[in-house]
């Protein structure tokens, strides 16, 4: 990265060896002389077949005739930004500068700069974008941290490293569009069962490399609890009670500079979430196995790192296993809906419901009754009247409200509790026998 580019034409010398033994056998190689100090350089790359060879070396050559330097053509994108970040940048008001940074040191970086500039395809920069939204970035998020991408990548476009750039993809708010629909009926989303569940599990552990037991207790407990994937990564020693058999989560693995980090859960809300019996023994088990330290993680990776949507999505090759399973729309935030939706089901009262999801509005969390229910509910949250007294507004009728009829009392706040004091119903619901996973209840 630090040799002086060669002049506009440079010549370099080129050959292919074959190196048996090597999972990329064929290395290609080009060398060339620095004009100014008189010394040989050279750059290679091993690659998988002799085309792949002969093609990474006609990049290097178009790269070398427009002035490039070799090394800076085979750098890795986080590599490249830092070299090009002046010249791509340029142009930008300093007020658009912030997130474009964020988004490049908070997302692209760790997501996709350990990747060669020539190596990062369209299908790359797809799946890192849908990663972003698995994470429940906003739009806006996305959509400053592929603009960034786009002009980072962009002097490699000019220079011939690249023949396109890969990072302007369409279609990507169509996910957006998804995650609509999924708040109107997120119950559509749950798996059915337990049974579902656990052949999830099954599968998910089977088809993972070394067979890694953990991944099929993160599906789990993420289901169970309702929790996100990030929220799972961040449970720790200290943070479940095993007398009463609650989880106090506060915090969740999300992608920063580096690598995954910790921070607080979304909303920054603190919630107590029961452990039903179901998943007690796995819980009790991974508490015996990693000791009495209270920072230690229950849940990590097969070598002890943090856990993601998107690690969990490539360690288990989870859209082969869901697709198997005949799950097709399956992502690993619906086994949150799962959760909120068994536990619903199950007859947990809507206030609690609310505490545990961690929902900031009791609309959100009336979606997960069953549609009978929800209107019961919605009914019963309406303020009584004498018989014969109008409704506000509007008249009432099986239907539901008439033209005008107020809603704003189902929508308003619970009070919380106070202090530590732990509400009846969520103690009643973390020490009951679990609840019975099915869907088609009726009332």
């Amino acid at each position: 990265m630090g040799e002086k580019s060669p002049p506009l034409g440079v010549k370099l010398s080129t050959d292919v060896e074959y190196r048996a033994g090597f999972p990329n056998p064929f290395r290609a190689r080009v060398r060339w002389f620095d004009p100014t100090s008189k010394r040989r350089l050279s750059q290679s790359e091993m690659l998988p077949d002799e085309e792949k060879a002969q093609a990474w070396i006609g990049r290097m050559q178009r790269a070398a005739s427009r002035g490039v330097d070799p090394a800076t053509a085979t750098s890795t994108l986080a590599e490249y930004g830092d070299e090009e970040w002046t010249l791509a940048m340029r142009g930008l008001e300093a007020k658009t500068m912030d997130p474009y940074r964020a988004g490049w040191r908070l997302r692209v970086v760790p997501t996709l700069g350990h990747v060669a500039v020539t190596a990062i395809t369209n299908g790359a920069v797809d799946r890192a974008v849908h990663g972003w939204i698995a994470e429940e970035c906003s739009k806006s998020t996305v959509k400053n941290s592929l603009a960034v991408l786009v002009r980072v990548m962009e002097p490699a476009l000019r220079d011939g490293i690249i023949d396109i750039n890969p990072a302007r993809i369409v279609g990507w708010q169509h996910e957006y569009k998804r995650a609509e629909d999924e708040m109107d009926d997120p119950r559509s989303l749950a798996l059915p069962d337990w049974d579902a569940l656990d052949k999830l599990s099954a599968a998910l552990v089977l088809r993972s490399s070394d067979q890694f037991a953990g991944w099929g207790d993160v599906v789990k407990y993420a289901a169970c609890t309702a929790a996100r994937i990030g929220e799972v990564s961040g449970v720790r020693v200290q943070d479940i009670n095993r007398d009463e058999w609650t989880w106090q989560a506060c915090r969740q693995a999300t992608p920063g500079p580096g690598g995954l980090i910790d921070k607080g859960t979304q909303g920054k809300r603190r919630r107590t979430v029961p452990l039903i019996p179901e998943i007690r023994d796995l819980v009790a088990a991974r508490l015996d196995s990693v000791g009495s330290d209270p920072m230690a993680r229950l849940f990590t990776g097969p070598r002890g790192g943090r856990i993601s949507t998107a690690v969990l999505r490539d360690a288990t090759h989870w859209d082969e296993v869901v697709i198997k399973l005949g799950y097709e729309h399956l992502r690993r935030h619906d086994l949150r809906h799962t959760g909120l939706t068994w536990m619903a089901d199950a007859g947990v009262p809507l206030h609690v419901l609310r505490k545990i999801a961690g929902h900031g509005s009791l609309t959100t969390t009336q979606r997960y009754l069953h549609t009978d229910k929800r209107s019961i509910e919605m009914a019963r949250r309406r303020p009584q009247r004498a018989p014969g007294e109008r409704p506000p507004g509007g008249s009432w009728s099986q239907s539901g409200p008439g033209r005008g009829a107020s809603t704003a009392s189902a929508d308003r706040p619970v009070a919380p509790h106070r202090g530590n004091e732990k509400p009846a119903d969520l103690e009643e619901s973390s020490n009951s026998a679990g609840f019975q996973h099915r869907r088609d209840d009726r009332i």
